[in-house]
């Protein structure tokens, strides 16, 4: 049995839900903030046993999109001024960062 703890942005999050719920596939969902943008996410924590792990996977690589995004940098607390960028920059968001821990012991209860 593997836990795979998924990271996605918040506009996937409810296609990612109804898709994985199709499948059969219980998730417990997180609401998180990401550290780089400061901007809601979700986090989904799946356990799967092990012969299932690659539908999840392609579940939700089809649900979760790379998308580019205009974001306006947080001004420098301190330091030098000279490195901050007053202007918004287009940075690459969402798609989703998966980690697979294996689960030793799983109790229902």
């Amino acid at each position: 049995m593997k836990l795979l703890v998924a990271v996605v942005q918040d506009k996937d999050s409810n296609r990612l839900s109804n898709a994985l719920i199709k499948a059969g596939i219980r998730a417990t969902k997180l609401a998180s903030t990401g550290g780089f943008l400061r901007a809601g996410n979700t986090t989904f924590m799946v356990g799967v046993e092990d012969e299932r792990v690659q539908e999840v996977f392609k579940i939700i690589q089809t649900n979760c999109k790379v998308r580019d995004q205009l974001v306006t940098p947080v001004s420098p607390m301190g330091g030098t001024a000279d490195s901050y960028i007053p202007f918004p920059v287009e940075v690459q968001v969402g798609g989703a960062a998966v980690f697979v821990l294996p689960v030793e012991r799983f109790e229902h209860f």
